[in-house]
């Protein structure tokens, strides 16, 4: 009697199994291809993120470097009122018009001041900054600030 008990619970073990079998393996196929796609969808995220950095890296430099004419540069006067009207007009502080041009604010306090004068690099960048509105002006010291 021990005998048929355990061929009968044996049986009914083996048909379990194959019904568990069957009944989750339409589920395991497609969690397999959720997780393949995942997989796919981080790689092309990552992809998408350097290329990214790269070309925040890249309008970064293209900003730290204000480009102005050489021929604006040659003509170009500087007067210590000038600088604190087009910081003043920007409605930035000394740093972060300091920032724009590459120098120290307190490089910025003295040409204001008229203490000190700019060299020919930074009164190209000065040049560079006078063509510039408010939002760009913003717009650039924000990326320079993510730095």
């Amino acid at each position: 009697m021990a005998n048929l008990a355990d061929a009968l619970k044996e049986e009914i073990r083996r048909l379990a199994r194959k019904e568990i079998k069957a009944e989750t393996g339409a589920t395991k196929q497609a969690v397999a291809q959720y997780r393949r796609e995942i997989a796919s969808l981080k790689r092309q995220v990552q992809g998408q993120q350097k290329k990214i950095a790269f070309l925040e890296n890249q309008e970064r430099q293209r900003i730290a470097e204000p480009q102005a004419d050489e021929d604006a540069v040659e003509g170009a006067r500087f007067s210590a009122r000038s600088v604190a009207a087009q910081r003043k007009r920007l409605g930035l502080s000394a740093a972060d018009y300091a920032k724009l041009v590459g120098v120290s604010h307190l490089t910025i306090y003295n040409w204001e001041k008229g203490k000190t004068r700019p060299r020919q690099e930074q009164l190209a960048a000065l040049v560079a900054v006078r063509g510039i509105g408010k939002r760009e002006a913003m717009k650039r010291l924000e990326l320079l600030t993510e730095e």
